[in-house]
């Protein structure tokens, strides 16, 4: 791992009225923070793994994104900063997790971060995120007269901890209905419906409804629309280490998600005429 400073995240700005948010795909552990970690922490095995070539297509595309670069493990960017639970009374890891997703601890004994320690990585890591991806919806909206947020994520296919069974591959979440228009909801649902032809299963608000960043930033009545998407990684990568990108199995799925950005798309095109 590296050990110099690194940007807390990568922003690309685009043309189009589209961001797309990838909070989990960082993987750097600064050394003051890993000194106090266990080895099961090392391994990051809860990232979002290979978004960004997933995603290879975006800035041809013209979309502008927004990609961590730091760990989950060092503050999760899509939780609250008061770290309330998305999902009142199931199990969940917070803004600055203790264990992974395997209930593995994180940290040595008696290292976990104190109150002061995670405000901290607030200030330093949080909230320079949370800024930038205001910042720039708020760019999109004066620009375009809507702006379109799509959060990207992927998961382990199968994670006892937390539901039961195998994932579906795609995941769309919208807050239970509150983070985008209903019609916009019904077009990305039939996408992922036509996807089942290729061997892919679905769910809309379902295990996942979207976490802070589509719930908190998702304002339709305000012209601007956010979803989340959590895949399976079976779906593009090996689930096991080393967490391997696979070319090919990317190349499949691929065209499922560039045809979610186009309905995204098409949708802003028609509806920035309205409100301008």
């Amino acid at each position: 791992m590296m050990d110099f400073p690194m940007e807390k995240f990568l922003f690309h700005r685009g043309r189009l009225p589209l961001l797309v948010s990838m909070p989990h795909a960082g993987e750097y552990i600064p050394p003051d923070i890993r000194a106090n970690m266990s080895a099961a922490a090392l391994d990051i095995a809860d990232t979002d793994w290979h978004m960004p070539q997933l995603y290879n297509f975006l800035e041809q595309l013209g979309a502008s994104t927004l990609v961590a670069t730091h760990s989950r493990y060092v503050i999760d960017l899509n939780r609250p900063e008061d770290n309330v639970n998305l999902y009142p009374g199931q199990d969940t890891t917070g803004l600055c997790p203790v264990d992974t997703f395997h209930k593995e601890p994180l940290y040595q004994a008696g290292k976990n971060p104190n109150e002061a320690e995670i405000q901290r990585r607030v200030t330093e890591y949080w909230r320079p995120y949370h800024q930038q991806l205001e910042q720039e919806l708020q760019r999109l909206r004066a620009e375009h007269g809507v702006a379109m947020l799509w959060d990207a994520h992927s998961i382990a296919s199968v994670v006892p901890r937390f539901f039961e069974g195998r994932l579906p591959d795609l995941n769309l979440g919208t807050g239970a209905g509150s983070s985008c228009a209903p019609e916009l909801t019904q077009q990305l649902q039939a996408v992922a419906a036509e996807a089942a032809e290729a061997g892919y299963s679905h769910a809309v608000n379902g295990r996942f409804k979207g976490g802070h960043i589509t719930r908190h930033y998702g304002k339709p009545e305000q012209n601007i629309h956010a979803v989340q998407l959590e895949q399976t990684q079976i779906s593009y990568m090996e689930e096991q280490l080393p967490f391997a990108f696979d070319e090919q199995r990317a190349a499949r799925v691929r065209p499922t998600l560039q045809r979610f950005m186009d309905v995204m798309l098409a949708w802003a095109h028609t509806h920035a005429d309205a409100v301008k």
